[in-house]
């Protein structure tokens, strides 16, 4: 079975979020079998910043959807949505 890396945008709830915190709580709440290789930072407007995990999964029937409900799940996440797919 391959893996897929997957470009996520998870957007905070409030510019006033610590954002090294929020990345933490995303890696401790990864599914098993996935995980985070970079995050990237994109300044949005007015101060909100979101951050762009690269999120490395199994290649199976749920691909990304299990990674989605947990950064969720997340206190202090807005939303969460896939930017780009590729295959490994």
């Amino acid at each position: 079975m391959g893996k897929v890396a997957a470009k996520m945008k998870v957007m905070p709830q409030s510019p006033d979020i610590d954002l090294d915190e929020l990345q933490q709580k995303l890696e401790e709440s990864l599914p098993q079998g996935a995980e985070i290789r970079n995050v990237e930072r994109d300044d949005v407007a007015f101060g909100l910043v979101a951050l762009l995990p690269m999120v490395v999964v199994p290649d199976d029937a749920g691909g990304t959807e299990a990674v989605e409900e947990s950064f969720s799940g997340v206190e202090g996440v807005e939303s969460v949505s896939v930017e780009e797919v590729g295959r490994l």
